[in-house]
Order: structure tokens, then C-alpha cells, then sequence
């Protein structure tokens, strides 16, 4: 069962990675230190003017890159026999997370070194946020 597709994987997976580009070159990794949340994508060929970084709707990280846009066939005298990279290469793509709740998101920082593009979330560690999970005391008596 393929959950990243499913309508209902908010109820499966914690925090929801909401859309994805179909054959996004832009793998994901997501990291989480005491300090930070921590995406590292694969973006090789894209510059950081490709790319933009933006959190929307307070709590989702959206990351977009836009493919090279080279004109094809608009040299004059030149005739194209092949035009594979434009595709095969840099194509556009999307990607949005639902950021947790105990981050500060005027403080996010992006990076593009090597064809890697490094987004640093940090943790509110100041106003912990209650956990989800609380323990309830059984007894043998209400």
C-alpha cells in the first residue's frame, strides 16, 4: 500500500509529507537533531536562483525548482537532431512538508553546495511543546 499517495496518510505517517512532483529528481532525507529539523534534497544541475524556499500557510515548507529553460531552435541557422537534457536533466519540481509545531520558521536556512540543498528548521526549544503521547495511571479502581 503506497501511503505517500493515500488521501488518509495523516492518520498513518507524523508529520505529513504533503505533495510531491511524480518522478521528482529531488530526493528527500529528513533529519532531526535536539536542536533542528534537517532536509537535505538532491537538486544537481539547479542553482540556487532555480530554487525557492518558502514556508506557506504558517506550518508548510514548500521547495520548488524550476528546470533550465533553454530555448530550443530559436538560433538561426541551427537545427536541433536531439534534445534530450532539458528533460532528461533539470525538470521542474515541488515538494511540501508539514513542518512540526515546535519549530521557528523566521529562523529557517537553505543551502545549495554540490548538488545538495541543505534546509536547516530550528527547534523552539524554549516552549517545548507538550508531548502527543501521555501515560495514563491504571488502577484496579475508578
Amino acid at each position: 500500500m503506497a501511503l505517500f499517495g493515500d488521501p488518509f496518510r495523516r492518520f498513518f505517517l507524523s508529520p505529513t509529507i504533503y505533495r510531491t512532483s511524480p518522478g521528482s529528481p529531488a530526493l528527500l532525507d529528513w533529519l532531526e537533531s535536539p536542536t533542528a529539523h534537517i532536509f537535505k534534497l538532491n537538486v544537481p544541475g539547479y542553482s540556487k536562483e532555480d530554487i525557492k524556499v518558502q514556508v506557506e500557510d504558517g506550518n508548510i515548507l514548500v521547495i520548488r525548482a524550476e528546470g533550465g529553460k533553454e530555448e530550443l531552435g530559436k538560433e538561426k541557422d541551427i537545427a536541433w537532431h536531439v534534445a534530450e537534457r532539458k528533460t532528461m536533466g533539470k525538470s521542474d519540481f515541488s515538494r511540501e512538508i508539514e513542518l512540526p509545531e515546535d519549530v521557528k520558521v523566521e529562523q529557517i536556512k537553505a543551502q545549495v553546495e554540490n548538488g545538495v540543498l541543505t534546509v536547516v528548521v530550528p527547534k523552539d526549544t524554549t516552549h517545548p511543546k507538550p508531548s502527543k503521547v501521555r501515560n495514563i495511571n491504571v488502577t484496579s479502581k475508578l
